[in-house]
């Protein structure tokens, strides 16, 4: 697996398409309206809303990726930062944006390689 992060409209997609010679139909993108992680997607993108998922359906994201790592560990997991910022005044978001932080933790150690993407560029971290 790849660990593709970085800030939002920074070109990770378009970066994880070059560099891994993928096309726009092996992209899935997560989504906070459903706790789901397809078989076998070259991509997946936006992993913190399926982190978003996980906790509004009561689920630690963490064990929820652990215990389907076939499903995600020889694809790209791209993955926001959204570390950056001000801290959210409600415990709910920081509980959130904690939880999305210590997800790409766990996805970069799992990693193979760790890619920061700043304005289309990206610099390997791992």
């Amino acid at each position: 697996m790849v660990l593709i992060t970085g800030g939002a409209y920074q070109g990770k997609v378009d970066y994880a398409l070059e560099k891994f010679n993928l096309s726009r139909k092996d992209i899935y993108t997560c989504s906070r309206d459903k706790v789901e992680l397809p078989e076998g997607a070259g991509i997946i993108n936006n992993v913190e809303e399926l982190v978003r998922a996980c906790l509004d359906n009561g689920r630690d994201p963490l064990k929820y990726l652990a215990a389907r790592k076939s499903r995600w560990n020889k694809s790209v997991m791209i993955v926001n930062d959204i570390s950056c910022g001000l801290v959210p005044m409600d415990a709910e978001d920081r509980a959130y944006r904690e939880a999305v932080g210590r997800t790409t933790i766990y996805l970069a150690t799992e990693a193979l390689a760790v890619v920061r993407v700043f304005a289309g560029i990206g610099k390997r971290l791992k």
